[in-house]
């Protein structure tokens, strides 16, 4: 969706994105990564209608088209945030003409917050609000090569969320909630074997998907 916004507020988001710092290695440091500015120059400028029109005239009239192309920046940001988040993370790269996995460990918090990669204009949160927080419910895991391997999952067993409910059914934003990660005890399921385990086993895996819950 390509849309006119104010320059003024077009690459604003909710919290400010240079105060988060994120540490390299982390779930925070990919999306900051992901949602960064870019310039679009040289062989990557953007088709300007506008400017098309004014060096050319109304397209009706022109008898062969010439397209102007001008600098540019593009943002990538969320503009309406879900009830449930889910991330997946690129656990491959190219190494001359195959593929590799990529084993490293990406750190990820129990709470996350989205605020720095969202419009200042996300549609549903709450006027004024400046956080956007999740809570870990659940990891998938996957152990081996590219050719072969097993899937893992991690899964937090916990209450009924009844507010997630209304904002999945209803589409009722939360106001003001819970900014701690939802209680539960976790669990690591492996075909028919399933055991509990601690936060910080789960927080030490190699994610391939994370699963979010909205808390505020």
């Amino acid at each position: 969706e390509v849309s006119t916004e104010d320059p003024e507020t077009a690459f604003s988001t909710l919290a400010n994105r240079e105060d988060l710092n994120p540490e390299e290695g982390s779930i925070y440091h990919c999306l900051y990564q992901f949602t960064r500015n870019e310039k679009l120059t040289e062989t990557n400028k953007l088709l300007c209608d506008v400017c098309t029109q004014r060096h050319c005239g109304p397209k009706k009239n022109m008898k062969s088209e010439k397209y102007i192309y001008t600098n540019a920046k593009k943002q990538m940001l969320i503009s309406l945030v879900p009830p449930v988040l889910t991330l997946h993370l690129k656990r491959f790269q190219h190494a001359g003409f195959n593929l590799r996995k990529v084993n490293r460990h990406i750190k990820f918090p129990e709470v996350i917050d989205l605020a720095p990669f969202c419009t200042v204009k996300c549609k549903n949160v709450a006027e004024g609000n400046t956080k956007v927080l999740y809570s870990l419910y659940g990891v998938v895991e996957h152990s081996g090569t590219m050719r072969s391997g097993h899937y893992t999952a991690y899964a937090k067993m916990r209450s009924m969320n009844n507010h997630l409910s209304d904002l999945v059914i209803r589409g009722q934003s939360p106001q003001a909630l819970e900014t701690e990660p939802v209680k539960g005890q976790w669990f690591h399921i492996s075909d028919t074997h399933v055991q509990a385990v601690s936060a910080s086993k789960v927080l030490s895996s190699q994610a391939y998907l994370l699963f979010y819950e909205r808390l505020l």
